[in-house]
């Protein structure tokens, strides 16, 4: 699933190849045939992203929203030139001239006057970064929540996916199945989280700690690097067992 800094650079790429355009031309699955003909004569003013979200902002007032899931993708192209994915697997295309944006295989794209992103946290990339809204949120949540499951809650803090939900517990040495009553400072995790997603949606990303690494020795100490699925989301996490202990069971109670 990309996440937030890979949407991010994707709103940017979006944003210079089609803003301040006229569409000239749209198609796709995604929207109905008189939705489509609706965008033909609209602007592009600004992409966005929010979380993991991408929202095209058109100078009739109205949003394109697209949510990547797992699969999907946004590609830029000069228009006429091939696609690098199938042609069945685009959702939506844009036009503006010579210049062409496809969305491939992305479950959520709509146009809408308010698109539905109300109820995420706030985006841990966009500056400044409102973390005491995110401590709110956090202060909300039982002691007992996995804080694994905590960090991929867009609802709290939007952008973490599991990439930087590893590479941020391993350097606070937190278990992700840990309850989050035994973590002494949660927050401390979004501010580590942001400055990862940030760095890295400039195209400064360090070699990874832990995340697929399952079986390496751990960079810090040497131990084999575990990974499980874990938590109610069911996603594959890696850590070390040395450096990220789980505190006991009454830990947090």
């Amino acid at each position: 699933m990309p996440e937030g800094d890979t949407i991010h650079r994707t709103a940017a790429t979006l944003d210079r190849w089609l803003g301040g355009r006229v569409i000239t031309a749209a198609r796709g699955s995604a929207l109905s045939p008189t939705a489509c003909d609706s965008l033909v004569g609209d602007s592009v003013m600004a992409v966005e992203a929010n979380g993991k979200h991408v929202l095209m902002r058109l100078a009739s007032g109205r949003t394109i929203h697209s949510h990547m899931r797992m699969q999907g993708a946004w590609h830029v192209y000069p228009t006429g030139r091939t696609w690098h994915r199938p042609g069945f697997e685009a959702r939506l295309v844009l036009e503006a001239g010579e210049r062409q944006a496809v969305c491939f295989n992305a479950p959520v794209v709509s146009l809408a006057n308010t698109p539905a992103v109300d109820h995420l946290g706030p985006d841990l990339i966009t500056e400044p970064v409102d973390f005491d809204a995110i401590a709110h949120r956090v202060a909300l949540q039982p002691a007992t929540l996995e804080v694994g499951d905590l960090l991929l809650d867009q609802r709290v803090a939007a952008g973490i996916g599991n990439i930087w939900r590893c590479e941020t517990l391993f350097r606070h040495g937190v278990h992700p199945q840990a309850p989050l009553g035994s973590v002494p400072s949660p927050l401390d995790l979004y501010r580590t989280a942001s400055k990862l997603l940030r760095a890295s949606t400039w195209g400064r990303r360090d070699q990874p700690w832990v995340y697929r690494r399952t079986g390496d020795p751990c960079r810090r100490c040497g131990t084999r690097i575990a990974s499980g699925v874990v938590g109610t989301h069911a996603r594959r996490a890696y850590w070390c067992p040395v450096c990220q202990s789980l505190p006991p069971p009454s830990a947090g109670a």
